[in-house]
């Protein structure tokens, strides 16, 4: 399995919807729910923040590559998580 990486903001209306929809899709869709996230809230890290390459949250890297940034829809989250199964 790839790591994850989702770059955030906890006061971003998108990040709050993107978090309510990988919760959703790992409980709808078993497979889902053994990928791990690391949250990086980029207002409490800004060290780790700082080191990638983006401009808007929420923002998703799988293994290393930027795969989505800014605001997101279910089936995207979905995507991102199934790259993550690859």
């Amino acid at each position: 399995m790839k790591p994850v990486k989702l770059f955030y903001l906890k006061n971003c209306p998108f990040c709050r919807k993107a978090l309510t929809y990988i919760d959703s899709l790992k409980a709808e869709h078993p497979e889902l729910a053994a990928v791990e996230i690391e949250m990086i809230e980029e207002s409490e890290q800004p060290d780790v923040a700082d080191k990638f390459d983006y401009y808007y949250v929420p923002t998703f890297y799988v293994d290393g590559q930027k795969v989505h940034e800014g605001g997101i829809y279910p089936e995207e989250v979905e995507a991102v998580l199934r790259k993550a199964l690859e």
